[in-house]
């Protein structure tokens, strides 16, 4: 798989039940050459299953038990040896949140690994698999230089007046603001428009875990997501923004303690529990016209994004562009229908056509605002920021 070349950089974004990477070849420009991709699937069951998928159309899958980040990584390191794929230069990791220590892009030294350890409450879902990803690299690769590349980066410059919560000013100076996530994703969007994000877009990152975000200039100026990923819009399995008194209510009446409720916001609700059947929202596509809790599932999930959408365009004072991504937002076009036809006397004008061939436009030719889809990269934005602060360039 080398085919001459001698260095390599390593994406890694690792997920509590899966690990997806990417192989990039040294130096990374442009959109990068890919030499490989895949996962580990289904971390911790009986039965999982690796696959990796090379440039070159050649095909690896093994399946076994990966009981734990550390067993798949070893064996997705075995398995690159295999295809004789060169030892890579540096490791670049997604982390989620690095609480408010870690605000930036960084190389990752015991500092930054405690700092990820003491920051566990700010991403629960996320961090202890990511943290367990850096500590296996490490282990098998102690020389190899990492870097953490954080979703929370793209919105550290938040205006204060959205990234400041209503409550006593001790609590936002021990972290306790927004943060805001899918930062990998944003970046590589503003990247791939016309006028690199200078116009005033909303753009929406809609996979189980969605957020959306208001961006002028290149700046976030507001965005969905809180102080952990668990805010927001009404996600898959996630419940997306509560009334506190529901909290307090489950809390006094209900008797839930906090790793309950943590199961159950994180977990238990959004689509999932709306609908009783799945937060997978191709399946719940499949059974919308035969079962009406999924139907209102989805009805929901629509309407908090619409809804997302207008609160946005009053923080931008008006919208030229529209941007899907994710897997909801690349894939979904139903979805995206329900989401943006009601917004027509606000200017977003979908062609149905168009949205059902899910072309990069997707609005009408009269609509003043531009609709657009775009596969996300958020390996790509890794490697470029893994290679910049290794020195690799």
């Amino acid at each position: 798989m080398a085919g001459g070349l001698t260095s390599t950089l390593l994406c890694i974004n690792s997920g509590s039940s899966s690990l997806k990477f990417a192989v990039y070849a040294l130096p990374v420009v442009d959109q990068g050459q890919c030499l490989a991709e895949g996962a580990v699937e289904r971390i911790g069951q009986s039965v999982g299953r690796l696959w990796i998928q090379t440039a070159n159309t050649d095909r690896h899958e093994e399946r076994g038990h990966f009981a734990d980040p550390g067993t798949a990584l070893a064996a997705l390191f075995r398995s690159l040896d295999t295809l004789s794929c060169p030892r890579p230069a540096a490791v670049g990791h997604r982390v989620v949140s690095g609480g408010p220590r870690r605000l930036e892009h960084t190389r990752i030294d015991t500092d930054v690994l405690q700092d990820l350890r003491n920051a566990l409450a700010f991403a629960p879902l996320h961090l202890p698999a990511e943290i367990a990803a850096i500590e296996a690299v490490a282990a098998s690769w102690p020389e190899i230089p990492q870097v953490a590349c954080f979703d929370t980066a793209f919105h550290r410059d938040i205006p204060e007046v959205a990234a400041r919560f209503p409550l006593p000013r001790n609590l936002w100076h021990e972290g306790v603001r927004k943060y805001g996530f899918h930062g990998l994703s944003y970046e590589y969007i503003v990247s791939q428009l016309p006028d690199a994000g200078r116009g005033r877009s909303i753009v929406a990152h809609l996979g189980n875990g969605a957020s959306l975000a208001a961006i002028a200039d290149g700046r976030c100026l507001d965005t969905s997501m809180g102080l952990t990923p668990t805010g927001g819009v009404v996600m898959g399995t996630r419940s997306g923004d509560l009334d506190p008194g529901v909290l307090l209510y489950l809390i006094e009446e209900k008797g839930y303690n906090g790793p309950q409720l943590e199961r159950l916001l994180n977990r238990l609700a959004g689509m999932l529990a709306i609908s009783g059947v799945s937060g997978d929202v191709q399946t719940l596509l499949a059974q919308r016209d035969k079962e009406p809790h999924v139907a209102q599932a989805l009805d929901i999930f629509a309407y908090s994004v619409r809804k997302t959408i207008g609160a946005y365009m009053a923080v931008l004072g008006g919208l030229d562009r529209l941007v899907f991504t994710g897997g909801i937002g690349e894939h979904a076009a139903p979805l995206r229908w329900s989401i943006c036809r009601p917004l027509e006397g606000l200017g977003i004008r979908l062609d149905p056509v168009a949205n059902t061939d899910a072309r990069r436009c997707i609005s009408r030719e009269d609509s003043p605002i531009e609709v657009l889809v775009i596969p996300t990269n958020e390996d790509l934005t890794i490697a470029r920021h893994t290679q910049r602060i290794a020195s690799l360039a």
